[in-house]
């Protein structure tokens, strides 16, 4: 979840600019805006523009994962609480998942990064500890995927601007869409799709791409809210392509620790 923190963060400016003009000029006064995308910023530079958004001191955000089918009939739910803290060459991340508003938990996981490193992944279930063994298994049946927490796709390498797709748009946003693929090969992932806001840089949507390119997956921020001084996405949905239901993901509190 460390990049879903930077997705949340980033997309955060470019949703407010089509909902709250006033809200992306608090979000700049903050220090919180990437650099401008220009003919000059590489695709590499975009991807680090939005690392550097992630928050820097301790931070707690606490939620809800909800499945729902297309009449919009809730198929499943949790309540996930996740902490973040955040040194100079590593990252930490502790999330729970509880029965939605209960207080039995369903399982804790524990996500590590060195520097530029493959994040390690451990789910504790039952009292069982194992290592996830692929970034898109399935996070308690939803249609999130452990790739969508850790965004691990932020720190690949190879990354460029999808020329042909330049000036789609997200939120009625102007983007610039940039390809990544893995440094090492995913069984069911060729490359993540990742679409930029022309003007502010800040990430809008990604999609997952498996075998000859086919769109799987997507992920993209729908409404955005002011925690203290922290703008964030506050609800976020991701949706298996031609499944007929997709999930949402809710940011109910944010707190500094």
């Amino acid at each position: 979840m460390r990049s879903f923190l930077a997705f949340a963060c980033v997309a955060a400016i470019a949703v407010a600019a089509a909902q709250d003009p006033a809200a992306v000029d608090a979000a700049v006064h903050a220090g919180k805006t990437p650099p401008k995308l220009t003919e000059n910023v590489s695709a590499p530079d975009v991807l680090a523009a939005c690392r550097e958004m992630l928050p820097r001191r301790p931070i707690k955000l606490a939620g809800a994962l909800i499945l729902r089918n297309r009449k919009g009939i809730v198929q499943k739910e949790c309540d996930y609480s996740l902490v973040m803290r955040r040194g100079k060459d590593t990252t930490h991340l502790a999330i729970n998942l509880f029965a939605r508003h209960e207080t039995n938990e369903l399982a804790s996981v524990e996500i590590s990064r060195r520097g530029d490193e493959r994040p390690t992944i451990q789910l504790i279930s039952d009292g069982a500890v194992k290592s996830v063994g692929s970034p898109l298994d399935r996070v308690m049946e939803t249609d999130v995927t452990w790739l969508d927490l850790t965004f691990d796709f932020l720190w690949w390498t190879d990354a460029a601007y999808e020329k042909a797709r330049e000036g789609e748009t997200v939120h009625g946003q102007t983007c610039m869409v940039i390809l990544v693929r893995p440094p090492e090969k995913i069984a069911g992932l060729e490359a993540v799709r990742l679409w930029a806001d022309k003007k502010t840089g800040c990430l809008m949507q990604a999609e997952q791409l498996g075998d000859g390119m086919k769109p799987l997956r997507r992920l993209w921020g729908t409404r955005v809210k002011k925690f203290g001084e922290n703008w964030m996405v506050s609800v976020l949905e991701v949706e298996t392509l031609g499944s007929r239901h997709r999930t949402k993901i809710t940011v109910d509190t944010l707190t500094e620790l």
